[in-house]
């Protein structure tokens, strides 16, 4: 059973940049698609960015939010940059071993595994 520990949030300045983790436990996470998401307060859980599984290619880099992942450390990145007050949220990240199309990497029930989140606050 595939385990999810995300960190590294924290209260973050407008404007500057944050990288979130993603730890993986019980399974090898270079053999699953990963995707990024976050709550606000008072709103719906929504897709931030996707990585599908290896050797798919596809660009990690969506906006001001870059996907990445490290084999060796069996962990799965996301970088904000120019961080905006609206990007206060929790954030999660979640893993299926399916290999998901474009059109529904984006989707929750894609996701089989979750992490617990990680709070990030953006505030002057």
């Amino acid at each position: 059973q595939l385990q999810l520990v995300e960190s590294g949030g924290g209260l973050v300045q407008p404007g500057g940049s944050l990288r979130v983790s993603c730890v993986a436990s019980g399974g090898t996470l270079a053999n699953y698609a990963v995707g990024w998401f976050r709550q606000a307060p008072g709103k719906e859980r929504e897709f931030v960015i996707g990585l599908r599984r290896r050797p798919a290619f596809q660009n990690p880099v969506k906006g001001r939010f870059t996907i990445s992942r490290d084999d060796a450390k069996n962990t799965a990145y996301l970088q904000i940059d120019s961080l905006k007050l609206e990007d206060t949220a929790v954030y999660y990240c979640a893993a299926t071993q399916r290999n998901p199309i474009m059109s529904t990497i984006s989707l929750e029930n894609t996701y089989d595994y979750w992490g617990q989140g990680t709070q990030v606050t953006v505030s002057s």
